[in-house]
């Protein structure tokens, strides 16, 4: 029973119940608590992998950019990919998986 009895009494403590109070109301009640704080810090993971991803996207088409302006050869090959361009006199076949022929097919 003596063991409850402090216990009562530790409880009974002012400051006890100040810091008690102060705690729950910083962990739990306040608009910024630990719960929004850990989403944020999740949301701020996120986006530095985001940024991280877009600024190596970047990188590569600088690298692509620089590469077309000075060196023909892939200015063509780019044209040819990209937009199916073809010199004169010359035939360009569009080969379609099988995949792609169902799903069109289908479509129609």
């Amino acid at each position: 029973m003596s063991k409850a009895l402090t216990l009562i009494k530790f409880f009974r403590n002012k400051y006890i119940i100040a810091i008690t109070a102060f705690i729950v109301l910083m962990l739990f009640l306040d608009h910024n608590d630990i719960f929004v704080q850990m989403d944020h810090q999740h949301q701020l993971k996120a986006l530095l992998s985001s940024k991280k991803f877009y600024e190596q996207q970047i990188e590569q088409t600088k690298k692509n950019l620089a590469d077309l302006q000075n060196n023909s050869a892939a200015l063509e090959k780019y044209a040819r990919e990209k937009y199916f361009l073809k010199r004169d006199n010359e035939d360009v076949f569009v080969v379609v998986p099988q995949e792609n022929q169902k799903n069109a097919a289908a479509k129609q």
